[in-house]
């Protein structure tokens, strides 16, 4: 069953299609290992997403049957220098499906503009449900309790087995630089904001002191996928507990999984709390994880003392606070 989100492509984000057709026909027959490229080629649009433009690609092939695939490619205009990286997340997904099943796998990057205008790569398409900032009417639409708890645990859950993945036995143990790595983020983000901000406020100086003043001890590297949330993560629609993709890991890297589980935590509201930025998960539903729980749950698998995770909510809010700046 298909639970299709997408859209007409956008006028100011339409392409040659011919040419990307004849490129992408020519590149996969020369690989023995990728699906052949048979039938006309119909393009749609994702419609949800805030940066990266991802759309549909259904080769409609003689038998009746269609193939699709995913092609992502970064926003138009001026993009940040090593953001929207596709080549980074093709890295990623070219192996990291072998160990993590949620990881769609990426089939080909394209690093000539000459095809669409900006390099992009080509990757399997995973269905099923997305939530966004409601329970959809397929899960009881946040009546059921039962399924809101199933889709908060699911949210650790898949977070703790990324990173339970040994980088090295898919290849990417030199993804990255470890070493120093919360330091640099928070060295780097505070550099963020100083180039943002439009007035002199006091406390987000006195922030970034305080996290530069109390760094923790990182725990082991692991495969961080840096943008971790519900949005981001497609669940089966028989049972909202199943996760079937992860998507948008153009910032994967190697370095500390508590900064991913940071991120997560600034989108998971408390009861009396108000949702706040992009990505906000419905975490007032009824038998939703509270927060506290999430924190306990990912501790609990992975080892970790949950005396150490508030740092991490701390800097994910100035983070955010960044993004919003």
């Amino acid at each position: 069953m298909q639970h299709d989100d997408t859209i007409d492509v956008r006028a100011e984000e339409r392409f040659d299609e011919a040419r990307l057709d004849a490129y992408l026909r020519e590149a996969f027959a020369k690989q023995d290992d990728l699906p052949a490229l048979e039938g006309e080629l119909e393009v749609r649009q994702f419609g949800g997403g805030h940066a990266n433009l991802t759309y549909l690609l259904r080769y409609l092939q003689p038998q009746g049957e269609a193939l699709e695939l995913v092609l992502r490619r970064p926003p138009l205009g001026p993009v940040a220098p090593k953001s929207h990286d596709m080549k980074r997340e093709y890295r990623a997904l070219s192996v990291l499906w072998r160990a993590f099943s949620y990881a769609p796998r990426a089939y080909h990057y394209c690093a000539d503009p000459a095809v669409l205008g900006a390099h992009f790569l080509v990757m399997e398409r995973r269905d099923g449900v997305v939530v966004r900032g409601a329970i959809p009417e397929v899960f009881g639409g946040g009546a059921d309790e039962v399924a809101n708890r199933r889709i908060s645990e699911a949210i650790v859950d898949v977070l703790a087995e990324l990173h339970d993945v040994d980088p090295a036995k898919v290849g990417l143990d030199d993804f990255g630089r470890p070493e120093g790595f919360l330091a640099r983020q928070v060295r780097g983000w505070g550099e963020r904001y100083e180039r943002a901000r439009t007035s002199d406020l006091a406390l987000p100086g006195e922030l970034v002191r305080w996290l530069e003043a109390n760094l923790p001890e990182s725990p082991p590297p692991a495969l961080l996928h840096n943008d971790w949330r519900l949005d981001n993560m497609a669940l089966s629609p028989s049972d909202p507990g199943r996760c079937t993709a992860v998507y948008d890991w153009d910032m994967c890297t190697l370095g500390d999984p508590l900064c991913d589980l940071g991120t997560v935590l600034v989108a998971w509201p408390a009861p009396d709390e108000p949702a706040a930025g992009p990505g906000a998960m419905p975490t007032h539903a009824p038998g939703f994880l509270a927060r506290e729980e999430a924190v306990e749950r990912y501790c609990a698998r992975r080892g970790v003392d949950p005396a150490s995770v508030p740092y991490y909510q701390v800097f994910g809010n100035f983070k955010m606070a960044v993004v919003l700046q």
